[in-house]
């Protein structure tokens, strides 16, 4: 079982980036969490972080045939991008929606979650271990 795990825009800064909301790991550190939790759950991980839409779109578009699932944090993205809806959309991938922080505790505008619409699930708010936890839910619902 092969999953994809996509990280949207400004990841790359963790540790760096308001570490009062997002914690001192690193990006590093969080890829270590996630390659960790696959090799404990016996899965496959690809992890791809980007700053740019159009990179994650096409993530998204080779995960068909590749992936049995997705775990997408889209960041920033999330309250905007129609894009990596329709990608998910798309491909018919299960795929579960992942955020560090309780997004539902944060601004207004981060209430609006337009890939939520494609997600089977949604983890928030449990630091790079809501990664775990979707990586989980993933292999049981596919198993």
């Amino acid at each position: 079982m092969k999953f994809l795990v996509l990280n949207g825009p400004n990841l790359n800064l963790l540790g760096i980036r308001e570490p009062g909301i997002y914690g001192k790991g690193t990006y590093a550190n969080l890829v270590w969490t996630i390659e960790e939790c696959a090799r404990q759950e016996g899965v496959e991980v690809e992890i791809f972080q980007s700053n740019h839409e159009g990179d994650l779109v096409d993530r998204i578009q080779a995960a068909m045939g590749d992936c049995q699932g997705i775990i997408i944090n889209p960041a920033a993205y999330t309250h905007t991008s129609v894009a990596l809806l329709d990608a998910l959309k798309a491909v018919s991938l299960p795929a579960i929606e992942v955020h560090i922080s309780d997004v539902s505790q944060r601004e207004d505008f981060r209430q609006i979650s337009y890939v939520r619409l494609a997600c089977v699930d949604t983890v928030m708010g449990m630091g790079f271990e809501g990664y775990c936890e979707a990586l989980r839910r993933l292999k049981a619902r596919l198993s």
